[in-house]
């Protein structure tokens, strides 16, 4: 069981964990950072409410999934969703990496789109090698969470 401390702690951390890993995985493509610092960074939120609420709260917060009271979660349904997260995002890199040689230029070629006038913002520019550095995120939070989990249950 974890102390008020803990939880209160947890619910001020987290968001900002987040707000980091999601603006170096934006600017990784320009900057060093991208798809598996903000992975491990993620992965660090989860970690901090695994051990602040439980896998109960990851399952039913996080996941959307109704849980029994008084019964454990399974812990083979979040290491299945974990795995297609990984699998989803290899599929994701991969693919980025290959729709250059469509175009008959080296695999893992990146072009790059510039928007005038974003709200906000101003002008944006967005790199293809963005849809490969979410490949890398998604790979390095489904695979780090696999392992969280798996070694959780021990």
């Amino acid at each position: 069981m974890t102390t008020v401390i803990m939880r209160t702690t947890a619910r001020a951390i987290v968001p900002i964990i987040l707000v980091v890993a999601i603006a170096l995985f934006v600017e990784g493509h320009n900057l060093p950072g991208g798809g598996f610092i903000g992975g491990v960074l993620t992965v660090t939120a989860f970690a901090v409410l695994y051990l602040a609420f439980g896998l109960d709260f990851l399952e039913r917060g996080v996941l959307g999934r109704d849980v029994e009271p008084g019964k454990e979660p399974s812990r083979d349904r979040v290491v299945v969703a974990y795995r297609r997260i990984f699998e989803y995002g290899l599929a994701i890199a991969v693919v980025s990496g290959l729709v250059p040689l469509l175009f008959d230029l080296p695999f893992l070629s990146q072009t790059y789109w510039v928007f005038e006038d974003v709200p906000i913002y101003g002008t944006v520019e967005v790199a293809s090698a963005m849809a490969f550095d979410f490949g890398v995120y998604c790979v390095v939070v489904g695979g780090l969470l696999t392992i969280l989990s798996v070694v959780g249950a021990e």
